[in-house]
């Protein structure tokens, strides 16, 4: 496990606890007690820190080396059932965007998503999470496939960005985004969409369009990263914990400006600390969520979709 700055107190706590049951196991003397009293701190300690969070230490936890990525969702989700699905039929298959039909109990699914890599030359494979053209057009080619055949669609959103890239240019990046965002907001079936890292400026919007829009409690959401703000503004990333606070990218203040929808409670300690609970938790949200949006009909969804996104940004002065 790595920890964070702001973590190294637990990672203390927790080295304690070892040698302690390293004591009680290989000597007569009985630790018990001590090993109550330093998982009593442990907890407490937990509690605090995650408790406290800043607006920077939220967008540190979304980009944590052992958070969960979307693959890792979409295997713990529906197991064996996920059938991967590729390419854009113009250009090609990107790596950065994984498409694929998968099930949730008896309900498929289309599962779209960004998805990181694990070292470097994964990480290189997947250029980092960021999607090109042909990632959002072959998303857009299975959303399409999956209102053909009345399927509902499923979007985790864990990007830096879109690739900025010159080739990502010539091919039409910001066209590509542009058409899934109008795309979306028609599609006649259900749209969930959950925030489970970073959600960055139009890579995340490109698949962001949905019914239901929720965000895991340490992901972040925002037109620009905290760092990139702090480059334009001040010329240097040293101020980007002031502007993480200014950009109110959180959960929270996403959920106050009514842009989503549910804030998902993570675990004790981030989705990193407890993976299968997280899984589960997101698991039966996917599912809630769906039997409230299969009642509507395809014209009530869409309409209510338009509405939703028409709302955003009204000023009653």
């Amino acid at each position: 496990m790595e920890y964070l700055d702001f973590e190294l107190p637990i990672k203390e706590l927790e080295e304690q606890l070892d040698k302690c049951m390293i004591i009680g196991e290989e000597s007569d003397v009985d630790v018990s007690e001590t090993c109550k009293q330093i998982e009593k701190k442990l907890t407490e300690t937990r509690k605090d820190i995650y408790k406290n969070l800043t607006a920077w230490q939220r967008v540190q936890l979304s980009r944590h080396p052992n958070r969960p990525y979307t693959l890792d969702y979409i295997k713990a989700i529906c197991g064996d059932t996920f059938l991967e699905l590729h390419g854009d039929r113009t250009v090609k298959d990107d790596k950065a965007m994984i498409s694929g039909l998968g099930k949730i109990g008896d309900q498929s699914y289309m599962f779209i998503g960004q998805q990181k890599g694990y070292n470097t030359k994964t990480r290189q494979y997947r250029n980092f999470g960021m999607a090109n053209p042909e990632g959002y057009r072959k998303a857009l080619r299975l959303m399409k496939s999956a209102e053909k055949f009345q399927v509902p669609v499923v979007c985790l959103i864990d990007t830096p960005g879109a690739y900025p890239g010159i080739e990502a240019e010539e091919r039409g990046q910001g066209e590509a985004i542009a058409r899934n965002i109008i795309e979306m907001t028609r599609l006649k079936v259900p749209i969930i969409v959950v925030i489970i890292g970073e959600g960055a400026s139009g890579g995340a919007l490109g698949i962001g369009v949905g019914d239901k829009v929720l965000m895991l409690e340490n992901t972040w959401y925002s037109v620009i990263s905290p760092e990139s703000c702090s480059s334009i503004l001040w010329r240097s990333w040293e101020y980007k914990e002031i502007a993480a606070e200014a950009l109110k990218l959180t959960a929270t203040d996403m959920k106050k400006l009514k842009l989503i929808d549910e804030i998902i409670r993570e675990p004790a300690g981030g989705a990193h600390a407890n993976r299968e609970k997280t899984f589960e938790i997101v698991k039966n949200k996917i599912s809630s969520h769906f039997e409230d949006l299969k009642k509507l009909s395809p014209k009530e969804l869409v309409n209510q979709r338009m509405d939703k996104y028409a709302q955003m940004g009204v000023f009653n002065g």
